[in-house]
């Protein structure tokens, strides 16, 4: 039976995957158990009351990319609090904050950025080099590229890509195809679970569009470690409150290379971790609590 009070808390979702993905299935139940009444909602739909509910919480926003200016503003207008929260949610957006991570001491892949404009002159020095180019706004590998520069293939793709976007630009790592990618993730800055992804055959990308698949493993404690130490960078840069991250990344030669921080609409990887599906709803919760007791600026913005 529901605890009360009930919440209503709106799950953000995309024209993509309109109702709540089965990977949050019982995590959506986890909620109900808990009090909070879980409603999938389309983030851009015009119809929708956002003051109906306490909070909202994003999930599958999978598009928020192609539709970045209208994401932001509709992150804005919102009357109620987000989890995570609006500032966080905004920095995490830009793949920028790399290089800030970068700055204090996280190891990254190496890694440009560029206007479209600007890129001929980066890859000018680069000859002969492997690269993957991808928008600083973006998921799915959405207008990404892995090619060698001066290869005629990699140079007629390069004049594809939309000139109104800024892009990342890194040497490939070849470890993401022989020895996967890691995700790490952690609810409330605590460690919770992890998996690797592996792309298919003959590709790079892990992502499951492209046939890319994943295997539930426990990491090494110095990966959690180095996961760790990139939200901490994040809180030293002003960003403390995680509600949910997943921290993606590879080895490389012994070191874990951080590749993104997912803190806006990662799939968490909940189907075999009900344990973990209950605490994230535990935690959250917990969060609705004290939104409707004492809410302050900084953690619930």
């Amino acid at each position: 039976m529901s605890k009360q009070p009930v919440y209503r808390l709106a799950l953000a979702t995309s024209a993509i995957i309109r109702d709540i993905h089965p990977d949050d299935a019982h995590f959506a139940i986890s909620l109900e158990r808990l009090g909070i009444e879980p409603i999938a909602c389309v983030w851009n739909d015009p119809t929708i009351d956002w003051s109906r509910f306490d909070a909202v919480l994003i999930r599958t926003t999978w598009d928020y990319f192609k539709h970045y200016t209208a994401f932001k503003q509709w992150l804005d207008q919102l009357p109620i609090p987000t989890i995570n929260n609006k500032n966080l949610l905004q920095w995490n957006g830009d793949k920028c904050y790399l290089l800030e991570l970068a700055q204090q001491g996280v190891d990254i892949i190496p890694t440009h950025i560029t206007t479209a404009q600007g890129l001929n002159e980066i890859l000018a020095a680069m000859a002969g080099r492997e690269l993957v180019i991808k928008p600083i706004v973006s998921g799915g590998a959405w207008h990404t590229l892995r090619g060698v520069v001066g290869d005629a293939a990699f140079e007629q793709a390069l004049t594809q890509l939309p000139q109104e976007l800024d892009y990342l630009v890194q040497p490939f790592v070849p470890e993401i195809v022989t020895d996967g990618e890691w995700s790490v993730v952690f609810f409330d800055g605590q460690y919770s679970h992890a998996v690797i992804k592996r792309a298919a055959t003959g590709d790079y990308r892990v992502q499951s569009d492209f046939g890319g698949s994943v295997e539930a493993m426990e990491p090494s404690a110095s990966i959690i470690a180095s996961a760790q130490q990139a939200l901490t960078a994040t809180a030293a840069i002003g960003h403390a409150d995680h509600a949910y991250v997943r921290v993606d990344g590879v080895m490389v030669d012994g070191h874990f290379l951080l590749m993104e921080l997912e803190m806006i609409e990662p799939l968490l990887f909940l189907t075999d971790r009900p344990d973990a599906a209950e605490r994230f709803a535990s935690n959250l919760r917990t969060r609705l609590d004290a939104m409707s007791g004492l809410v302050t600026e900084t953690n619930l913005s």
